[in-house]
């Protein structure tokens, strides 16, 4: 594979139009890329699809987008939830289903117009469990599943963290820092997150019948000292998966390593993909 470089990547902002309002996503394109959805040598590659964090956006991923499409030469696409980033505001906060509903509600609207016939799922922290229901629900379309930091169910330490981070946000200097990413709706993506998991009805929400639905091959990676979740997590995802899969317990790594060991990240998604690329692992029918 052509090495490129991040400087080398082309970018586009696109608009989604939903029925709920505007989202807002952003695309990163390898050049030379041989035809929407090809790799190099001729061999589809399909779209690498971000889905960001409970506080994210696609402005967060900040170059770590770029990297990942010049290092695995597939395109590469980010948005913002709607009511996050720049996408529209949400009036009200999301249902306590607000994980499963990602899948059902906004991304079809995203996969059609944007054309995505065919992606990989990729989702850090609450955006890996969003990732897993794409993953599960458009099974015949999901060609492979990368979670980062992410949580099968509502874990002691995880509830515990984000009670100690929502007392953080009462300095104000805190919302600022959100407001530069989210503006006018930063209070609104700190209660979407907050109240929704510390909710004593979300206690219930779990991955586990999910899993089972996922086809494709996996990986999940999981920093050894997550401070939002204990390794039992990404060895729920790649127990329960139906496909092959694979479990990286990252060392010397917290929350968000593709912020933290972005070079690291990279390589074990790169080496995971190619054999994906090329057919040679094994799909579960």
């Amino acid at each position: 594979m052509t090495r490129r470089r991040p400087s080398d990547i082309a970018t586009s902002d696109l608009w989604v139009a939903h029925p709920q309002g505007r989202i807002f996503a952003r695309a990163w394109v390898p050049p030379g890329t041989p035809g929407a959805g090809e790799g190099s040598g001729g061999v589809r590659a399909s779209a690498i699809v971000l889905f960001h964090d409970s506080l994210g956006c696609v402005e967060l991923w900040r170059d770590f987008p770029a990297a990942l499409c010049a290092a695995s030469g597939r395109r590469v696409i980010a948005y913002d939830r709607l009511g996050f980033g720049r996408s529209a505001a949400r009036a009200e906060l999301p249902t306590l289903d607000f994980v499963a509903e990602e899948a059902q509600v906004f991304f079809p609207v995203l996969r059609e117009q944007l054309g995505l016939e065919r992606f990989v799922a990729f989702g850090h922290s609450v955006g890996g469990g969003m990732a897993v229901n794409c993953a599960a629900l458009f099974a015949s379309a999901c060609d492979a599943l990368i979670t980062e930091s992410a949580q099968v169910f509502p874990e002691a330490l995880t509830l515990s963290s984000i009670a100690q981070a929502k007392g953080q946000f009462t300095d104000g200097a805190q919302l600022k820092r959100l407001e530069r990413y989210h503006g006018d709706k930063a209070r609104w993506v700190l209660d979407a997150w907050t109240e929704s998991w510390l909710h004593p009805e979300f206690a219930a929400w779990s991955l586990k019948s999910v899993l089972p639905q996922v086809r494709c091959p996996v990986l999940a990676l999981h920093g050894v000292h997550d401070e939002y979740g204990t390794t039992i997590h990404p060895e729920l995802i790649g127990g329960l998966s139906a496909g092959p899969a694979q479990v990286e317990i990252l060392p010397e790594t917290f929350h968000v390593p593709h912020r933290e060991r972005p070079e690291v990240v990279i390589e074990r998604v790169c080496g995971f993909l190619e054999p994906v690329r090329r057919g040679r692992v094994a799909r579960c029918p």
